[in-house]
Order: C-alpha cells, then structure tokens, then sequence
C-alpha cells in the first residue's frame, strides 16, 4: 500500500472532513465559488461515513450526487444574489441627487455655479438664479449636475 492509501484506510470516515476542509481551504486560495460547493459535499459525506459506514463506492457516489446538486443550485443562487447586489449608480455618483432639492449657497450666475452636496462641491448649470434659491437636480451633463429652479 501507498502512503495516501495508508492515510485514508487510517484516518477511515475523518478522510472525508479532511478532503472537505482541504477543498474550501482551495475555495480561500482560488474564488469563485467552485470548491466551496465541493468542499461542502465533502463534509455532507463525512457525516454520512461516520453515521452509518457504508462502503467506499456508495460514499464516492454520494460525492458526486452532493458535488453536482450542491453546484447548480449554488450557482443559481449566486446569480440570484449578484442580481441584487450591487449598486447601479456607483460610478455616476451625481445620478443619485437626480430629483432632489436643494439651496443655493452661492448665485447661479451666467449659467454655471458651484452646490454643495453633503461633503462635495458639485458644478451645476442652469438658469441664472441668486443665491437661496431652491434649485431642483433635473439630470447630470458629464460631471456637472444641471438644476432647475423649485416653483
């Protein structure tokens, strides 16, 4: 016999925690959700091999059932979580002030100005106005934010 056969017949139904812990130690090293499905049929199997002892090609066999399951609905629920995940708006940060109301500090004046929003100072275009008037975020024009007057 082998070394690797010697460590399995010995280690016996702990060979499947070990090849688990090994497959999501692999999962840390390389993302991407692969060997995390397999690491976790892996241990499902363990389980199986300590509870009730069957033979090697039943355990086997019950590895690659879990490992394929595991899988597709790993990935469905993957996709399903990236869907709703995420935030649309991330690099166009003006696009989320779209419609929102403010004061200006400052008179809009030739068509073009400065707002302060939160902790940034934003370019607006729009209508000469003066300042205190309430202005409205109507869209944004690369990095400028163009408002209107609020009536």
């Amino acid at each position: 016999m082998t070394l690797i056969e010697n460590t399995i017949s010995a280690l016996g139904p702990w060979t499947w925690f070990v090849l688990g812990l090994l497959l999501l130690g692999l999962e840390i090293v390389a993302p991407g959700s692969i060997f995390l499905w397999f690491g976790l049929s892996a241990l499902a199997v363990g389980v199986v091999a300590l509870i009730f002892d069957p033979s090697w090609q039943v355990l086997v066999s019950i590895f690659l059932i879990l490992s394929i399951v595991s899988l597709l609905i790993g990935r469905r629920m993957m996709r399903r979580l990236a869907s709703e995940a995420g935030d649309p708006g991330l690099n166009q940060r003006g696009s989320r002030y779209i419609g929102r109301e403010f004061t200006l500090q400052k008179p809009l004046s030739e068509g073009a100005g400065n707002l302060s929003i939160d902790d940034t100072i934003w370019r607006i275009t729009g209508p000469d106005l003066p300042a205190g008037t309430k202005v409205r975020v109507e869209s944004i024009d690369g990095a400028r934010l163009v408002v209107t007057q609020v009536e």
